[in-house]
């Protein structure tokens, strides 16, 4: 099945590592992009040949799955293997396991970092798709029947939960290529699964990081709120560094039953050398309650599908996203709310601030099926252009096969109050700063509904942040 282990003489913890009881050789190529690693920590592999072997030192294949590790000796001493993403006894996922460096302490420092929500339920940490830390359920949530387990994890655990609803619902808004990738490479992300009227109100928080050079990255949330369940999760994107390379195709569901309260937060944060596609999608029966909160800074260039569902009526659905792009930043937004049932209401609000070159697009579309009477359906793009040379595009859009709905939409885009950016000069702020503070007003009516005071902070710090490099 592709599983790897490995032992080195490289220190001597691993000095006597017994490598005979080990099912690999030194010419073995394992399924799935897995590589073998031979040493001399005895005599039988003193001799092995290794440049057979497809890697090299510094190699990082395909999943992330780790490998490397020569003879032990003056090459392998000089070898920088910090750059790997392995830890020194970890048995992970799937399988595999992944041996003998000293990159513990890169996983070690980015759970550090991953600390954004301090009160939590449960915590996943990913670094280039490898398990860095994970915080399961407590034991009172797991008597009520909770589920909260890395994604290969819950498929050998719990085949018929995931056989219905994971990878079950697609993409409809141009990104199909990129959800098969996904699909053929998944093997990052969690499942939460909460039972009939259980209600959790601390969130689960995944944290999702690249840091390999030109790392591909897949991770997976799925939600699952069975009726009059209660439930919350924040997921977050983020660079290791500012230089690392990366391609991010991150797919997210949420099946929420009668009656549910589901409310997810994301933050995406990538460094301008990510290229990243966030597929997400919503499904809401009857009485259920869903809130999403999106938060957009990174990626050179980022491609947002939010794709809602109205099965049952009376649900009631908020999307909420905010976004900040500079120099030659692109962000490309579609969304498509769905109503397939009578008295639900769905309501969409983005804002985007945009400074410098960069560019946004938006694209939504409201659908009401025949027989979905009394939908109030909302969609509301708003843009700031904070540069001349910024562009703001917004394409909304309506289909109502109803004759007896509510349905608004609407996008507006505008300057920067010159009148407004005199007021404050004229008291001594600098112009920069008086943007940044004008921003922080538009951005507030979507802030204040992340209903989590530390997180709300965190993020204003964040957009400050970003701010603060533009002003120097």
């Amino acid at each position: 099945g592709g599983v790897l282990f490995v032992g080195t003489s490289a220190n001597a913890a691993l000095a006597s590592t017994t490598i005979a009881n080990t099912t690999s050789t030194a010419s073995n190529g394992l399924y799935g992009g897995v590589l073998d690693i031979y040493t001399n920590a005895n005599a039988a592999l003193a001799s092995t040949t290794i440049a057979n072997t497809t890697s090299t030192a510094a190699d990082h294949l395909w999943g992330g799955v780790l490998y490397v590790y020569t003879n032990a000796n003056a090459t392998l001493a000089s070898t920088t293997i910090a750059d790997t993403t392995s830890t020194a006894s970890n048995d992970l996922g799937g399988g595999v396991l992944y041996v003998g460096t000293s990159a513990q302490a890169t996983l070690d420092a980015l759970t550090e970092r991953s600390e954004l929500v301090s009160v939590r339920a449960g915590r996943s940490v990913y670094v280039d798709d490898a398990p860095a830390n994970f915080e399961c359920v407590s034991q009172e949530l797991a008597d009520q029947g909770v589920i909260y387990l890395p994604i290969a994890e819950a498929i050998v655990q719990h085949p018929e939960l995931m056989e219905k609803y994971f990878l079950q619902e697609s993409t409809e808004l141009g990104s199909q290529k990129f959800f098969g990738l996904h699909a053929a490479t998944v093997k990052a992300g969690s499942v939460l699964y909460v039972p009939k009227g259980v209600e959790i109100d601390e969130p689960f928080v995944n944290y999702y990081w690249t840091s390999g050079e030109r790392a591909a990255v897949f991770p997976h949330t799925l939600i699952i709120a069975e009726d009059n369940a209660k439930a919350s999760v924040v997921d977050i994107f983020f660079s290791d560094t500012l230089e690392n390379e990366a391609l991010n195709v991150s797919v997210s569901n949420i099946h929420a039953g009668a009656g549910s309260q589901v409310f997810r937060k994301i933050v995406q944060d990538w460094n301008e050398k990510t290229v990243s596609f966030q597929l997400d999608t919503t499904v809401a029966e009857r009485d259920a309650q869903v809130k999403n909160v999106a938060v957009n800074i990174g990626a050179e260039r980022a491609r947002f599908e939010s794709q809602t569902r109205i099965e049952g009526p009376r649900a009631d659905v908020k999307m909420y996203s905010l976004t900040v792009a500079e120099e030659s930043q692109e962000f490309d937004q579609r969304t498509f709310q769905t109503h397939n049932a009578p008295n639900a209401v769905s309501d969409l609000l983005y804002k985007n601030a945009l400074l410098d070159n960069s560019r946004t697009i938006f694209s939504g579309l409201i659908k009401v099926a025949e027989g979905a009477q009394q939908t109030d359906a909302y969609q509301t793009n708003r843009n700031l252009l904070l540069d001349p040379s910024a562009d703001a595009n917004a394409l909304p859009g309506l289909e109502i096969l109803a004759n007896d709905v509510r349905c608004s939409h609407g996008a507006t885009t505008g300057n920067v109050d010159e009148e407004e950016l005199f007021y404050m000069m004229q008291r001594g702020i600098p112009r920069r700063v008086a943007m940044q503070l004008m921003v922080f007003g538009f951005f507030e009516e979507v802030i204040e509904k992340i209903d989590s005071d530390e997180l709300a902070e965190n993020l204003r710090q964040l957009i400050h942040n970003k701010f603060d490099a533009k002003i120097a």
